[in-house]
């Protein structure tokens, strides 16, 4: 699933605005080894039931977006990087409302303005080779600034670090940012043009925030895109092994994590129990669960199709866990023909067997229906509709709405109820349970008469090569949905359906949606401080949105995750997914 993952709280950075960062927000910077166990326990785990030692083995269909941290925005792939690579700020598994310092030594400073965050780093946090050196506040600096390049277009950058001054407006050749100051080798200093203080320290979590040295990445960074990816350096627990003078990386199939040697558990809050991470790619997922719940070690990367849930969760109840996670959703490209036709889009979204969908996943214990874009555990649920959502028509919380398809397929110029028109291009997955969401979806769209050419591929094909690419000319993506930044309206809202963030790679606005009134409406919301403000403003722009008809919500979703007996798996509720750093084997 694709998305961006932050987390300070927004409640604690926005009281940092007005002058007193109170100490409810405060640092975990110096708990010890394995100090949040008790409290971050999900699943078969008890307290007290880690070891040390032995090899994690995780089976996948699905490979990564990106193994660059500056590229990368999918949930899998942060799932690893939080291994490897530490950011400013970061998460106990056990609380997705407020990050503790990582790399940072204290929580940010904002001042009374909104307009400066100050951070100030670790001293004797180390690079792993080949590079060894100490990293300085000057690689964040590089690191944040790269992801504005064309050769590292971050799909988030512009909007969570944008109101920087001197910040790009849209990705190019590197140039030093001016908003971006290191006053000594251990303090960086944010520098806005907005009173925006509190959305960018929620976005010290990012992997974009993660350390990257100059003077070693440049060269890889020279190419488009960049090759740093494959030869990064880590800073967490865990490295990517150099193999031939790249990192020990086959796509589709195979990546590894060894110790660094150069990490120093004192700077870290993160136990790390295993020695070694073993990740194969390209399973096939009914295979790939039943070796998980019958074999040793092994734990999923994805999620299982539906009959593995159901197999789990009556026969092995102690193997599996559910996260609640963020929402579902199928996109429809507004931009193009025939879906720039908006009563065209209210037919769609009619017709859709929402019921049906959610059978796909595993049925109700995998998520309830959804009527709109912010999930239940998101502020501004309530003000947006709560499970009933939105007053409109054309939205359903389950079976179809035949007269409402037929009143708005008259309006879209089609009164026999079936399309006639060119066949239209649908891109989804090809393995489970994707796949069965996007055929439950293709016989929404025959029955409406459409001819559709439907592309299967695998999932990190149809986002980086189809859906996260406007210029693939796709109508329809079945198989996508969102994890927000952080608890708060705009994580889920602003890089998804902002028009001023649709980007020609790595995007993020699916359906291309570029309302001038709901990027003006997203823009005012984005500089209010008080929760209460912020629930109320992004609530009415999750209404105008899910208005647009420009995309289909139809899961809020309870990720499941699997694990073998004897795993003491904890899921980092941040990314409803396994926390590599917690969990161990026998």
């Amino acid at each position: 699933m694709p998305r961006s993952l932050v987390r300070l709280t927004l409640v604690c950075a926005l009281v940092a605005v007005t002058g007193s960062l109170i100490a409810a927000c405060g640092s975990s910077g110096s708990k010890k080894k394995g100090g949040a166990t008790a409290s971050s326990t999900v699943g078969s785990t008890a307290p007290g039931q880690q070891h040390k030692g032995g090899t994690l083995r995780i089976i996948s269909n699905e490979d990564f977006d990106n193994i660059d941290p500056g590229l990368s925005y999918f949930q899998g792939s942060f799932e690893w990087q939080n291994a490897t690579d530490r950011t400013l700020m970061s998460f106990l598994p056990g609380d997705a409302t407020k990050a503790v310092p990582d790399l940072a030594s204290a929580p940010p400073e904002i001042s009374s303005d909104g307009k400066t965050v100050t951070v100030h780093i670790r001293h004797g946090v180390r690079f792993s080779p080949p590079v060894n050196r100490e990293v300085t506040s000057a690689d964040v600096k590089y690191a944040i600034e790269r992801g504005f390049t064309k050769q590292v277009p971050n799909g988030y950058a512009g909007a969570y670090f944008g109101s920087l001054e001197g910040a790009p407006s849209a990705p190019g050749d590197y140039k030093p940012i001016s908003g971006l100051q290191t006053p000594d080798k251990y303090t960086i200093v944010f520098k806005l043009t907005r009173p925006l203080g509190g959305l960018l320290a929620g976005a010290l979590s990012m992997p974009l925030t993660a350390p990257v040295p100059k003077e070693y990445a440049r060269k890889y960074d020279s190419k488009t895109p960049s090759q740093y990816g494959m030869h990064q350096v880590a800073t967490g627990p865990y490295m990517l092994p150099f193999k031939g003078g790249k990192v020990d990386y086959q796509a589709g199939r195979h990546i590894g994590f060894v110790r660094n040697p150069n990490w120093d558990p004192k700077t870290d809050f993160r136990p790390a129990y295993v020695d070694a991470i073993d990740w194969t790619i390209g399973a096939d997922q009914t295979v790939a669960g039943r070796q998980i719940l019958t074999g040793k070690d092994m734990i999923s990367g994805d999620p299982p199709p539906a009959s593995i849930v159901k197999q789990a969760a009556t026969k092995s109840p102690d193997q599996i866990a559910f996260a609640s996670a963020g929402n579902r959703y199928i996109a429809l490209n507004t931009k193009i023909p025939p879906f720039n036709n908006v009563n065209l889009r209210k037919a769609v979204s009619a017709a859709t067997d929402k019921t049906a969908l959610q059978l796909t996943r595993g049925g109700p214990v995998t998520g309830d229906i959804a009527t709109h874009f912010l999930a239940p555990n998101n502020p501004g649920f309530a003000q947006a509709g709560g499970m009933k959502g939105p007053p409109l028509d054309f939205e359903t919380d389950g079976p179809p709405k035949p007269d409402v398809v037929k009143k708005y397929m008259t309006a879209a110029g089609f009164p026999s109820g079936k399309y006639h028109g060119p066949p239209i291009l649908m891109v989804g997955d090809n393995a489970e349970p994707g796949s069965k969401t996007a055929q439950a979806f293709l016989q929404t769209l025959q029955n409406l008469g459409f001819s559709v050419k439907f592309r299967a591929v695998e999932h990190t094909t149809m986002l980086t090569q189809f859906c996260q690419r406007p210029s693939s000319n796709y109508n329809i993506c079945p198989n996508v949905g969102w994890l927000p930044d952080f608890p708060d309206g705009q994580a889920v809202l602003d890089a998804t359906f902002d028009g001023k963030r649709i980007l020609q790679s790595n995007n993020s606005n699916f359906p291309l949606l570029n309302d001038p009134k709901i990027n003006a409406d997203m823009a005012k919301a984005a500089e209010l401080v008080t929760p209460a403000e912020r629930a109320a403003a992004w609530a009415k722009i999750d209404d105008e949105v899910t208005a647009t008809a420009g995309a289909i919500p139809w899961l809020w979703d309870k990720q499941a995750n699997i694990e073998s007996k004897g795993v003491h798996g904890v899921i980092a509720k941040w990314n409803s997914i396994w926390d590599l750093d917690f969990t161990s084997v026998k």
